[in-house]
């Protein structure tokens, strides 16, 4: 095992030695990167094995996974974070503000859990009230206005469900900035990072492009909160995991997501700089392909996208 370890982390370096020249070169190296991508791939499910959901989501909670400020510090620069809805106040939950990723100029929609207790408390572990997706719909006007594109990183079990929250209107504004994502006049990308739940995902999860980490989930509802509702027993949360089909492989099969981005071995928050090193060229090769696209396009593209998903047809 250790042997196959070794070779993995030196496959992966190898990767992402590539990918680092193609982007400051600009050659075309796809003929070695996606046969080695493929075989890193392969080597890695060899190693871990076939996880199953509930271990997916355990690993989407694992102590140290990278926070979106995390993803910030190592593929952003000139990060100025802006703060207020100019309604109520400022929700540290919800973070964002102008950036570069990657050196693109861009628009940073974050959901920031915190990294120690006290900075779990203070952002009540990424679920935001109302006041931090207004901040969002300011930030979207921004965007609009200057001609940048949006990416939003989803970190979330759902919006904040307290009794101030719904009194400050929690579902109308989580509707709004969904509204406001599907108008956007430039290209907006979501990347689910670690939990992506319910309605406080989907506020900023409203993207021309979703991508999701490998580890990571996103659902209508947390596994916990679908075995209480179902079966009256959150201790039936792996059973609930299961029927929901929350995890990357199940939402690229349903085509819920455009792409799958891997993490290092046993999990993102084994290494973070890697994590990083494998997320910030994904978005960075969406948003290239998406600045071809005119305004119009990638708002008739945004809607056909999510009125897609769902849909079938019997035979």
């Amino acid at each position: 095992m250790s042997n196959l370890s070794d070779a993995l982390r030196e496959l992966e370096a190898r990767l992402r030695d590539l990918e680092a020249t193609a982007r400051k070169t600009g050659q075309n190296l796809d003929a070695a990167i996606h046969p080695l991508r493929a075989e890193v791939e392969r080597q890695r499910a060899e190693q871990q094995g076939p996880l199953g959901r509930w271990e997916r989501v355990q690993l989407a909670r694992s102590a140290g996974r990278p926070t979106a400020l995390d993803y910030v510090e190592r593929l952003c620069s000139d990060f100025h974070e802006l703060h207020g809805d100019r309604k109520f106040g400022d929700d540290p939950a919800l973070i964002g503000g102008p950036a570069r990723w990657e050196g693109r100029p861009v628009m940073l929609l974050l959901q920031q859990k915190g990294r120690d207790t006290k900075s779990k408390i203070k952002r009540r572990f990424g679920s935001a009230n109302p006041e931090g997706y207004r901040k969002a719909i300011r930030l979207m006007d921004l965007a609009d206005r200057f001609g940048l594109p949006v990416v939003a990183l989803i970190d979330t079990q759902g919006a904040y469900p307290g009794l101030e929250a719904e009194e400050r209107g929690q579902g109308w504004a989580i509707a709004e900035s969904i509204q406001r994502m599907v108008r956007l006049n430039v290209p907006a990308i979501s990347v689910v990072i670690g939990e992506g739940g319910s309605g406080g995902a989907l506020a900023i999860g409203v993207g021309n492009r979703v991508l999701i980490q490998e580890n990571a989930w996103y659902s209508v509802i947390s596994p916990e909160g679908a075995a209480s509702i179902i079966w009256k027993d959150a201790s039936k949360a792996p059973l609930a995991a299961e029927a929901l089909k929350l995890t990357a492989p199940d939402l690229l099969d349903m085509r819920i997501v455009e792409e799958v981005i891997p993490e290092p071995t046993g999990g993102a928050h084994t290494d973070l700089d890697a994590s990083a090193e494998l997320l910030g060229p994904v978005v960075s090769r969406h948003l290239d392909e998406l600045a071809r696209q005119s305004p119009a396009e990638l708002k008739a593209g945004r809607a056909a996208r999510f009125r897609a998903l769902g849909a079938f047809r019997e035979e």
